[in-house]
């Protein structure tokens, strides 16, 4: 089976978005084996050589902001976002559209919000570092507010394939 990137269909935006979930996907399973790595790091220092490692808390809390945010991203434009989605799966096709179309504009308004307020959280703790890792404070919050601009692109993405008459992947079907 051909990948959905090939699909006819797909314009240069769908192959953006799916590029940029594609290297998502990439970023968060690197980041899980790299926090997998860091704990067996953590549990061979404390147990194995008796002296912890204090450093893991810390880079395994950024990795996990990461891994979240970059995930519930890539959920959204997979749809595969947790959800409740039942009501508007069953509806008929033009109710399901309207909902379908109300949700995506809800998405673009959140993840604007989600950027912006992350960007400001960033410009905020950025002076400020993180203890034990000497980083800035505000790298926590990078991930939120890149989950927010992919949140607001691909439900712009969703928004268009819906005027462009393209049937969404349904929650029921899979």
């Amino acid at each position: 089976m051909a990948p959905e990137t090939d699909s006819p269909g797909k314009t240069l935006f769908d192959r953006l978005l799916d590029g940029l979930s594609l290297v998502s996907k990439v970023i968060t399973g690197i980041s899980l084996v790299v926090l997998t790595v860091i704990f067996s790091w953590l549990v061979f220092g404390r147990y194995v050589l008796n002296a912890t490692p204090t450093w893991v808390e810390q880079a395994s809390l950024l990795l996990v902001m990461l891994l979240t945010f970059l995930g519930a991203a890539t959920g959204i434009r997979e749809n595969t976002h947790l959800g409740v989605s039942y009501f508007r799966d069953v509806a008929p096709g033009p109710v399901r559209k309207v909902f379908t179309l109300a949700s995506h504009v809800v998405l673009v308004g959140f993840g604007g919000v989600m950027l912006w307020n992350s960007y400001l959280l960033v410009k905020f703790k950025w002076g400020s570092l993180i203890p034990l890792i000497h980083l800035p404070e505000g790298l926590r919050a990078i991930p939120i507010m890149v989950c927010g601009g992919l949140i607001m692109l691909y439900s712009i993405g969703h928004i268009i394939d819906i005027f462009r008459g393209v049937e969404p992947k349904s929650s029921l079907t899979d």
